[in-house]
Parts: structure tokens; sequence; C-alpha cells
């Protein structure tokens, strides 16, 4: 399962790679992509910044629940095999 996700982690990234080799060959920068989006790359950081913001202390606060719970069950699930 690990190895899958690691495969997919590399795909994505290779298309990215190539993906962003043909827009530099096309001449199309990051920053004329956002402008068509209306956004600035100072935008697009405050975004990310409240983005995390937010999303953060509610993974630490489902964290706290869900990682016991999950740890539980697995300590009392019938051994395999």
């Amino acid at each position: 399962m690990m190895l899958r996700f690691i495969s997919t982690i590399f795909k994505i990234l290779l298309a990215s790679l190539l993906v962003g080799v043909i827009l530099a060959y096309l001449d199309i920068s990051p920053e004329e992509v956002l402008k068509d989006f209306g956004l600035t790359p100072q935008d697009l950081i405050s975004y990310l910044d409240r983005s995390m913001r937010w999303a953060v202390p509610h993974i630490i606060i489902g964290a706290i629940v869900t990682v016991p719970v999950w740890l539980v069950i697995y300590l009392f699930r019938p051994p395999r095999g």
C-alpha cells in the first residue's frame, strides 16, 4: 500500500515537471497564470496562510479524538492468520 502511494506521488511529480517544462517552453510564467485568475503571489500566500491557520487546529482537535479510538480498535482486533 505504501509503495502504491509513493508511486502515485512520483507520477504526480513527474507529470507536474513535464507540464512545467511545456509551459516554460511556451513562455508562460506562474505570475501570468495567477493574473489570469485575478490573483497575485501575495494573495495566494495570504489565502494559503489563512487556510492553514483554520485547518491545523481542526486537525489537531480531531486527532485528539480519532487517534485514541483507532488505537483501541487496533489493539482489540483479533489477530490475523
